[in-house]
């Protein structure tokens, strides 16, 4: 795509919240993220300061959950093409909510790993249908902003749930937050049980599952630019994700801080996101959604090297909205260019791939974060980390260079 071509008419995001599905749909999905970071960052201020968790134990909080959708989310996307995608994230909601009312009973962190790895198991059906019935509600020219909107409830609950689930942990207790993510959930499902949602459906009902699976494969692999993009952000994915999950024991050995600073940082992540995200109309008229992607990872490289090389306090808060506000520019233009690129009856396929692949990158990262981190230390981590993103981004910007040139050639 072209900078400035077919995005110059790509509507705002008040203009796009007044089109009532998106509106009730991001609606949806800022309450029932809110509720999900709130239980997620109470388990780690629970695991990091109440049990006084190593690394490894940190960092197997993340494996639980994603785990299951590195595994589940190929098979998943080739059901969400064919099942009903509005019924398909209902049920994803109750099932969530029933699971996250057994957090208010566990007692043990290897119970409350099992639990997150049931509610992944859910949410890898969530995801792809989700992306999907973005896309069936929402007209051509809104897809940046909508798209945007579903990051910004992402990121607008990541400034604020941090911060409150860590003093709600510490005055009240973790359970207040695992009773919120019930109730986002439920809540979740109630507000999409009022869309319409029309959808296409797929010619390969009859098709297996495997040869479903090799269908969207296909199609990804004969498609450079979502290639590209998808192997740019998995490598992506590995390095940010050592970042991110040794990030509480950073600031309780680095910056000598607490469960309540450790959601103040996490926080500031979230307010760089949604700097980010508002740009993204902006800079989509003036550079192609590729090139933002391997700006966002250089970007993103460079923040964390930051938090490496001086570990204080105000070097880790310029870091971490850094952070922040480049993973702007990788999330928001990998799902429109996924969603803009894929034909309807493959984009279950296509995303839940995706998300599977990212996965493994995380899944991976982890299980390599706790024990290497126990033995070198987080600032080894964090250098490792910082440089390799800034390599992926150089690598996807020559690549991307590359296939322009080779486009105008040809043209």
């Amino acid at each position: 795509m072209n900078p400035g071509s077919e995005d110059a008419s790509q509507l705002s995001f008040p203009e796009a919240l007044k089109i009532r599905p998106v509106r009730r749909l991001w609606i949806a999905q800022l309450v029932s993220i809110f509720g999900d970071f709130l239980a997620v960052f109470a388990v780690f201020s629970v695991v990091t300061f109440q049990y006084h968790g190593s690394p490894f134990l940190v960092s197997m909080i993340l494996v639980a959950y994603f785990a299951p959708i590195a595994v589940i989310s190929p098979v998943a996307g080739v059901y969400v093409d064919k099942w009903n995608v509005k019924w398909t994230m209902i049920a994803s909601d109750s099932l969530r909510c029933l699971l996250a009312v057994t957090l208010l009973f566990q007692h043990s962190i290897w119970g409350i790993y099992a639990t997150l790895f049931l509610i992944s198991c859910v949410s890898s059906f969530f995801l792809p249908a989700q992306i999907v019935a973005i896309r069936a509600i929402t007209p051509p020219n809104a897809l940046v902003a909508a798209n945007g909107l579903m990051s910004q409830a992402q990121q607008g609950s990541q400034v604020v749930a941090p911060a409150i689930a860590g003093l709600l942990v510490q005055f009240v207790g973790a359970n207040a937050c695992f009773g919120f993510d019930c109730a986002g959930f439920l809540f979740s499902a109630l507000m999409v049980s009022t869309i319409a949602i029309y959808r296409k459906p797929g010619d390969s009902a009859e098709a297996s599952v495997f040869d479903s699976m090799k269908e969207g494969l296909r199609f990804i692999f004969r498609h450079p630019a979502l290639s590209t993009v998808i192997v740019s952000m998995t490598a992506g994915m590995f390095a940010i994700r050592i970042f991110g999950s040794l990030l509480s024991i950073y600031v309780r050995d680095l910056l000598h801080g607490t469960t309540t600073l450790f959601g103040v940082e996490s926080s500031l992540i979230g307010v760089g996101m949604i700097g980010g995200a508002q740009l993204m109309p902006y800079l989509m008229k003036r550079s192609t959604h590729q090139h933002l992607i391997a700006y966002g990872l250089a970007g993103m490289g460079a923040a964390v090297l930051l938090s490496a090389a001086w570990a204080q306090l105000a070097a880790a808060t310029a870091a971490m909205l850094l952070v922040g506000f480049f993973a702007a520019f990788v999330m928001v233009c990998a799902q429109v260019l996924v969603q803009q690129e894929t034909p309807h009856e493959l984009l279950g396929r296509v995303s839940s791939t995706l998300w599977s692949l990212l996965s493994v990158a995380q899944v991976v990262a982890l299980l390599a974060a706790g024990p290497v981190g126990e033995r070198y230390g987080v600032i080894v981590l964090y250098y490792f980390s910082g440089a390799a993103l800034v390599l992926v981004g150089v690598a996807a910007w020559w690549k991307f260079q590359s296939g322009a040139k080779a486009d105008a050639t040809a043209a």
